[in-house]
This record gives structure tokens, sequence and C-alpha cells, in this order.
């Protein structure tokens, strides 16, 4: 097919191109003068398993989701279809957070995925023009905008037998990924910007073990910004405020791996354990190893499964270093760790799998509980040709009888 030759050729030249500048990047140099939480709305994380788990997803995923979380798993799919659906309210449903997914199968080494992310906020009064000419409090002048973020996020993933020729064995098996985003964000009619990025992503199996290893931004995403100064400028030396000279917003890469197996308990009962390592390169964060070149943030996921078809998850993350106000003395510098607990349910219904999460558990968050819910609808399973540590042995028989 012409569309497989064209993206096999990308695929060899965004690997070959983009692999170079990540060795050689000037982070420290970057991470002085670039922020640090720029397009955050997509370090949210989609699905409600992977929530559950506390986002320890990058060796773990096997569906639609993966063009997200790593684009290498993209070829775990067991369906030529597959579609994704999340809606979530965060902070007392001040904020709506969606996601709609697709893939699709385009031979037996290689998945097309599309993820669309949006994070909006809607009434919003604008307070500018409260107060008429006379001073006095007008209610009625006060109008109401929204903010949006929009991702749209193009995926493909393909084994490795095309770079060296051979065949994958037997509980082995080495695929690539790269995700292509569109970013779009918007401030009521103050500010709108366009941005790029690229992702890249490996898979590798083992035996009983998953590796993956995620690259988000490795192109280094950019937002240009266009404001509207005009509408701005009485309000910013009204509070002594100048406007804003830059309009470039940077988002340096970030590097996630991750390990993880499945143990079986019993004839139907299983335990998934995974564990990612997130390495920033924007400078010192406040997670549990930080260094002016770089900081480590881990995450736990756990999985229990019974015949396949249900599951419950609980993950650990976002340790941080808290400053004690229980003491009451506030020129304290006691501090104290804490993490982010989380949970969830899913159940497994022939071609239907709905998965819940709780998210901010307890009082390590100060934003309120959220329930997170997601469906996934997959469409004509593929013969065993296509299934997890098996596709490439058919192959590999195939030839032998040859």
């Amino acid at each position: 097919m012409l569309i497989n030759a064209v993206l096999r050729s990308l695929f060899r030249v965004f690997w070959g191109a983009l692999l170079i500048p990540i060795l050689f990047h000037p982070f420290d140099t970057l991470a002085q003068t670039t922020p640090k939480y720029s397009n955050e709305f997509l370090s949210i994380g989609v699905g409600a398993r992977a929530l559950g788990m506390s986002n320890a997803m990058t060796s773990v995923v096997d569906d639609v989701t993966a063009a997200y979380w790593n684009p290498a798993a993209l070829t775990d799919i067991e369906y030529r279809y597959q579609f994704a659906f999340q809606h979530a309210a965060y902070f007392a449903g001040v904020a709506n957070y969606d996601y709609v997914g697709a893939a699709m199968a385009i031979d037996t080494d290689s998945h097309l995925g599309l993820a669309i992310i949006r994070l909006g906020i809607d009434d919003i009064p604008d307070t500018r023009l409260l107060f008429d000419d006379q001073g006095r409090i007008d209610y009625s002048r006060i109008q109401f905008f929204s903010t949006s973020d929009v991702a749209f996020i193009l995926s493909y993933a393909r084994g490795v037998s095309f770079i060296g020729g051979e065949d994958f064995v037997e509980g082995g098996g080495l695929t690539f990924g790269t995700s292509f985003k569109v970013i779009r964000r918007k401030i009521g009619a103050f500010a709108t910007a366009w941005g790029f990025g690229l992702d890249l992503s490996a898979k590798y199996r083992f035996n009983d073990w998953d590796f993956g290893l995620m690259i988000r931004d490795i192109s280094t995403t950019f937002n240009a910004w266009s404001i509207d100064k005009e509408a701005l400028r009485s309000s910013f030396s009204q509070t002594n405020n100048s406007l804003p000279s830059n309009t470039l917003e940077l988002t340096l890469p970030k590097m996630i791996f991750g390990a993880s197996r499945t143990f079986t308990l019993s004839d139907k009962i299983s335990m998934l354990a995974s564990a990612d390592l997130v390495f920033t390169f924007d400078g010192r964060r406040n997670v549990l190893v930080s260094s002016k070149l770089s900081s480590l943030d881990p995450q736990m996921g756990f999985e229990f499964g019974y015949e396949n078809k249900f599951f419950l998850r609980m993950g650990f993350g976002n340790f941080q270093r808290v400053k004690d106000f229980s003491t009451g003395d506030a020129s304290s510098e006691s501090t104290f760790w804490s993490f982010q607990p989380n949970m969830g349910m899913g159940v497994k219904l022939d071609d239907f799998t709905i998965d819940y999460a709780l998210t901010d558990i307890g009082n390590v968050a100060e934003s309120p509980y959220s329930h997170v819910f997601s469906i996934r609808y997959s469409l004509e399973a593929l013969p065993g040709i296509y299934a997890r540590n098996k596709r490439r042995v058919k192959k590999r028989e195939a030839k032998d009888e040859n």
C-alpha cells in the first residue's frame, strides 16, 4: 500500500533525525529561560484505567489510549478498530476535560491512532467594565468568556522487523511509535495560540516483562500566541502590569521509562505491577529527586484481575515535599513528604470495557475528589496472527513450512 510505504519512510526519517537533537540538546540553558508548566493540560492523562493506576502506563498500555501514553503500544491492539471516550469534571465542575480516541490496524505490523483532548472552562465573568462612568457597580455590564485547550494527536506504530528484516520470536517483541501533535489554545477573545510538537516512543516485551520508553515533546513543542493588546492594555495599566512581549511558549522534552509484569496468582486471579520514572529537563521541580539539570518523579500502579473481566486498581504518585502548617507557626520551615493515592475499577463486557477512577483522594491534594469514567469499544477481533506474542510466531512458522 502506498500509504504504508510513505509512513515507513517518514518513520525512519523521524527516528534518525530527531534522536540526535535529544542527545545534544542544551537542556541546562533552556531550562533557565523556559517555563516549567506549559501545555499542562496534556499532563492530566486519558482513560480511567490509567488514572486509577496513577498514570504508570508507559509499559502497560495496550489499547487505543496508547496514542497518548505510548504510541508504540498501538501494535498490541487485537482489534481492527477501537474507540474510547472519556469525560471528567475537575474543581467541583468548573473545568471539563474530554477525550476521544480511535485506532485502526493497517497490517500485521502497524497501527494508526488518533486522539483529541480538550480542557475547557466556561462562563468566566469579565469584570473589567463592572463600574460605570460614575464609579457605581453595575452587574449588567459583566460579560462572560470561555477558555479552551485542545490537542489533536496523530500516532503511528510499527514493529521493528521492517528495519532489521528479522521476525520476532515467541515471548519477545520490539515496536516503535511516533505522535504528531497540533495544539490550539484560546482565552476568550483576548489571546489564541497554535502549537506543534512530536513524541517518540518504544515498547519491548521479553517473556513476562514489558518495558516502555516515551519521549514527549522531543522536538521542543512550541505555542505561538496572538494577543489582543488593545483589549488588555487598560486592565494591565490599572494593575501596574506590563503587556507580554514574548509570544512564543516552549515545552521542553520529558522522558518516561516504565516497566511492568503480570503475575498469575491463581487460575482466575492475576496481578499487574507497574512503575514509571518521569524525567523532566526544565530545571528543579518539587518532586522526589531534583537537580538543576533534571528532576525525577516516580509513579506506581497495580491492577488485580479476575477472569480478565473484573479489575480493581490502585496507584501512588505525585510525591512532593509540602510545608507543615499544622504547627501554627507561619515562620516554621518544617516540611513533610506527601503523595497522591488513586484507585479505580473496570469491567470488560465482550467488546465493551467500562473503567472508573477516583482521584485526589484524602487531604493530600487541594482539589476536590474527581470521579472519572471512560468507555472503550472494539470492533472486529483480529485473527491470532495479530495477537500479542503470537503474531510473529505465526509468521516464523509459515516461513519454516516453506
